[in-house]
């Protein structure tokens, strides 16, 4: 069983993807889309204060990582 991701923000994500190669492509109202042109991956995060751990669990398997490859990010 693996353990709970941690509690993030949503601009902290941001920057966390963007540490991946992920670039902001448009905002509507509070949802931020993010694009990364290698792997042709298209993620929206939410930019709240915090973000719900089952979205980003949804976030990451849409950008295919796992919560140990978003922890050598940080």
């Amino acid at each position: 069983m693996s353990a709970k991701p941690g509690i993030f923000s949503g601009r902290e994500l941001v920057k966390i993807f963007q540490k991946m190669g992920y670039e902001k492509v448009s905002q509507r109202g509070s949802h931020i889309k993010l694009r990364n042109n290698e792997t042709e991956s298209v993620i929206i995060i939410p930019d709240h204060k915090e973000v719900d751990r089952w979205t980003l669990k949804t976030i990451l398997r849409q950008a295919e990582i796992s919560e140990n490859e978003l922890g050598k990010y940080l």
